[in-house]
């Protein structure tokens, strides 16, 4: 008994359609001239061939400028300058208010003239902040800097050295 799917009428129902460009993909008893595919493009949307890969440049010897160690050594001095700079100003404030909640008696207390220490303290949070302002440039100049100065020197002689390639 022959099931649906092996008569021969269903083979040549579910047959792909006669493509004229290209060969069978069982082989002819005689070549045709017809049946070659063009050696130019036929249709405008058939992919365009690809071009060959330019060759690959020699890697630097050093590491890339993103993988350098210099980059993690900025960052953690950068880092330690804003701390400083930051725990300075926001430590006397946050001290002045810790008195102020609980030491209201110390607060209250005269220095000299008349004058309250609280007052005394609040009117010290400026220049206390100017000195804030003060560590974080010196340590800019002494930590910071001179790392960056590094890595700008390091990426220019890179970007000299691509260039002449």
């Amino acid at each position: 008994m022959q099931d649906a799917f092996s008569s021969p009428e269903h083979h040549r129902r579910h047959q792909p359609p006669y493509d004229p460009l290209y060969p069978p993909p069982h082989p002819a008893p005689y070549p045709s001239p017809h049946r070659t595919p063009p050696s130019h493009l036929t249709y405008p949307w058939q992919p365009q061939p690809q071009p060959p890969e330019p060759e690959r440049k020699r890697q630097p010897r050093h590491h890339a400028l993103g993988r350098h160690s210099d980059i993690r050594v900025l960052r953690g001095a950068y880092r330690w300058q804003r701390r400083v700079a930051t725990l300075t100003a926001l430590g006397y404030f946050t001290l002045f208010l810790i008195l102020s909640a609980f030491a209201p008696g110390l607060m209250a207390s005269e220095v000299s003239g008349g004058l309250p220490t609280g007052l005394l303290l609040g009117l010290l949070q400026v220049p206390v902040t100017c000195l804030a302002i003060g560590l974080y440039e010196y340590t800019a100049r002494r930590r910071v800097d001179p790392i960056a100065d590094r890595i700008r020197r390091q990426t220019q002689l890179d970007a000299k050295r691509e260039a002449t390639r």
